[in-house]
């Protein structure tokens, strides 16, 4: 069995002095622990794996392709293959559950063994 504990991850995250730590990764299935600061800017590019986010903590806004909508505590994002999202207007520092399927990264891979 692998569990984790966010309080685990976070250390690891700031010890590696990384916004992001992925903490779990499958051929299906990956799972990172992103972290904004409040005034902070996401700088993500869209990815080619479908995307979830769960936020644990803070409080934003999030733009998924042209929509806004508020963030806080139990929000849940979906964000579909390829589509540009962000998020923005970070009030509180944002603590975000993300998760990919296939794995993040996987789906470049497959185009390229494609070609």
């Amino acid at each position: 069995m692998d569990a984790f504990e966010l309080s685990d991850l976070d250390r690891q995250r700031v010890e590696a002095g990384k916004l992001y730590l992925e903490f779990l990764r499958t051929p299906a299935l990956s799972l990172g622990l992103y972290v904004l600061p409040a005034g902070g800017v996401d700088a993500q590019q869209s990815h080619k794996e479908e995307e979830v986010y769960y936020v644990v903590s803070g409080r934003a806004m999030v733009r998924v392709d042209d929509e806004d909508r508020s963030v806080q505590p139990g929000s849940v994002i979906f964000a579909p293959p390829g589509m540009p999202h962000r998020f923005h207007s970070i009030t509180e520092d944002l603590r975000l559950l993300v998760f990919f399927a296939p794995a993040e990264g996987t789906a470049d891979a497959v185009d390229e063994q494609r070609r």
